[in-house]
């Protein structure tokens, strides 16, 4: 589908790729990864179109339909929700703005009977094209999608400019998703959507028949979408087959083996060099010293990819709390006419480690903002315990840093007790070195950013730590380090995050944000997510019995409507059906009399009595034919009425 060819790109002087050479087929499922600043969404880029390579092609399948999402908040206005996300439907929109202008030209005056029969042959067409893409469940298919990406009904007709950036990337995804795309290339699309909305995005990418590309530093998402790994690393890409987690082990084992082969190799070398060293200059050893350095020409060397830099970090130990470090009594809030929390009480013990979850905009950041006393409750009560000592990790880094300060003052704002060596020292474990230490915080990037904000937390000698959204900006081995740092302390830790996989190893109770309230589940996330799916599995099963019953209930009313439209029309029918039915019978006995009395000899023998029986008899005879020609035609009359009813 795409074919990438001795690609190389150029950043600010330094190559990002050179020559690198791959291909993407029609139902790829990758994972594209690497660390920050390896050059992932500018590859995105390249495949879009948004960007050009130095040297090398990128040749696309003719015909070609590519998705992107970048990692940039998207802004749309001058459109409802709704006809938004169904623009992203070409043909759809083209074929229900031609049949309105043909039939607007249908309607005009002095149209000829030649060309009123082309525009009616061309609405056909336009009919059957219509068929043809579904043009008529399009407007389903937007609901199922708008739903399921967190909006609600009343969403649907809001102007898009009303929604915050976190749902306007929501937008962008929706109008991706629904827009047919050969190709999808996703970059971090999970930062800014909840749980609910990020599992229903997974089963929708199981299912999706194109092809994928995916940057996310959510292991959980990438290994349920994805079923291939590319690698960017020292300029080159790599490409494996399965999952990420199954990349990684390969990666292991493969550089396992590569250090084993250099090491042997390496031995060999130092071998023949030190026979080529000792016998160099003894006559009979020439031949064997040429020898061996032909073979020490032919040795190929072996690359081994340097193990990259991680940050290293490891909490202080706490001061010991009280029992219940923090409590909320009847806590609520609102935001002018909304309420987001009503009457929420909570009690967070010592050694809990809590995730917070929800749908957004439920109010989750509201109320680790009032836990960390960076937002006041519109009533209630937050009582701190004894010796509660609270540190907040801000969800927008950025707004938490000065971004006129150098990095060695914004560690210094936070302790003023430590050593510039210290602090260089603290920095260098945060993957700041050398000159680095002097950037200003305002040119960081949102990874370094991170890293900072993470640094100014390790300063900090909390036993109440409050994490919004602490992973967003970091890749897999950061993820991976802070990951076990919260494991491993010993405070009270309260993390905001969708993150299942960071999250699973680390939280012992979930506290789920919705309808205004909380929710506790005294459990880790996966008992959470189990039993959400066992509350989706019962609503379900309810609503379907309540359909099933519902449906049940109106068959009855609908069978007992048709029967009483039956009985109404056919009620006089067999009436007289009835009637006609005495009249044979009654018939029938004078008939069977007549005959009885005609062969009788007493009146056979008088001719006058004989010839008034048989006159009597044949006029019986008569109205008895007459009454089942009438008994004929009202039952067919009644089947007919009752076959009209049955189908």
């Amino acid at each position: 589908m795409i074919d990438i060819n001795n690609l190389s790109i150029q950043f600010t002087g330094e190559n990002l790729f050179e020559n690198v050479s791959f291909r993407i087929s029609r139902h790829d499922k990758i994972a594209l990864v690497g660390s920050n600043g390896t050059g992932k969404t500018t590859l995105l880029k390249l495949l879009y179109g948004l960007e050009h390579p130095e040297t090398g092609t990128i040749k696309k399948q003719k015909g070609i339909r590519i998705g992107y999402l970048p990692q940039d908040i998207v802004a749309y206005q001058g459109n409802t929700l709704f006809q938004e996300v169904k623009s992203s439907f070409p043909d759809i929109n083209f074929l229900d703005e031609r049949e309105k202008l043909l039939v607007d030209l249908l309607n005009s005056e002095n149209l000829t009977e030649e060309d009123r029969a082309e525009l009616i042959e061309e609405l056909g067409e336009i009919q059957h094209k219509k068929e043809d893409i579904d043009f008529y469940s399009t407007d389903s298919k937007i609901e199922k999608v708008l739903i399921g990406l967190g909006f609600i009904e009343k969403d649907f007709f809001r102007n898009t400019e009303e929604f915050s950036g976190g749902w306007q990337m929501r937008i962008h995804i929706a109008k991706i998703l629904l827009s047919q795309n050969d190709l999808i290339l996703l970059d971090e699309p999970t930062n800014h959507l909840d749980i609910d909305a990020l599992t229903w995005l997974i089963e929708f990418l199981q299912y999706f028949d194109g092809a994928l590309i995916v940057i996310s530093h959510d292991r959980h998402f990438v290994n349920n979408v994805t079923n291939k790994t590319l690698e960017i690393f020292n300029k080159q890409i790599t490409y494996y087959s399965g999952t990420f987690s199954q990349y990684l082990i390969y990666k292991e084992e493969r550089e396992n083996q590569l250090r084993a082969l250099k090491k042997n190799r390496e031995k060999k070398i130092k071998e023949t060099e030190r026979f080529i060293e000792r016998f160099r200059y003894k006559s009979t050893k020439a031949k064997q010293v040429q020898s061996r350095i032909k073979q020490l020409e032919k040795i190929e060397t072996i690359e081994i990819a340097e193990e990259e830099k991680q940050i290293q970090l490891h909490f202080p130990e706490p001061p010991r709390s009280g029992i219940v470090p923090v409590e909320l009594k009847n806590i609520s809030k609102s935001y002018s006419s909304v309420q987001v929390l009503n009457n929420v009480n909570l009690q967070i013990e010592r050694g809990n480690k809590i995730a917070i979850v929800g749908p957004n905009g439920a109010g989750k950041t509201t109320i680790a903002k009032i836990i960390g006393s960076k937002l006041e409750p519109s009533s209630g009560s937050v009582i701190f315990g004894n010796n509660t000592l609270v540190s907040y990790y801000e969800q927008e880094v950025a707004d938490a840093l000065n971004p006129q300060n150098d990095l060695i003052g914004s560690l210094e704002e936070v302790n003023n007790e430590l050593s510039i060596g210290k602090i260089r020292t603290i920095l260098g474990s945060f993957l700041f070195s050398g000159d680095d230490v002097f950037k200003k915080v305002g040119v960081l990037s949102g990874g370094e950013k991170s890293r900072i904000a993470l640094a100014r937390l390790l300063l900090t000698k909390a036993n109440l730590i409050i994490l919004d959204e602490p992973t967003n900006h970091l890749d897999f081995s950061s993820k991976a380090i802070l990951q076990r740092a919260l494991k491993d302390f010993t405070g009270a830790l309260i993390i905001v995050s969708h993150d299942i996989d960071f999250l699973l190893p680390i939280v012992n109770k979930v506290i789920e944000i919705r309808d205004n309230n909380a929710k506790v589940f005294l459990g880790g996330i996966e008992y959470y997510l189990q039993k959400k799916k066992e509350q989706a599995k019962a609503e379900f099963e309810e609503k379907d019995s309540s359909v099933q019953k519902a449906a049940l209930k109106d068959r009855k009313r609908l069978e007992a409507e048709l029967r009483q439209k039956k009985y109404i029309q056919t009620k006089d029918l067999r009436t007289a059906l009835d009637k006609c039915e005495k009249e044979i019978s009654k018939l029938g006995e004078i008939k069977m009399k007549l005959e009885a009395e005609l062969s009788d000899p007493n009146i056979f023998s008088k001719p006058k009595i004989a010839k008034q029986k048989n006159i009597e008899y044949e006029e019986t005879k008569k109205q008895l034919e007459s009454h089942y020609e009438k008994w004929t035609e009202l039952s067919h009359h009644i089947e007919e009425i009752e076959i009209s009813f049955s189908s």
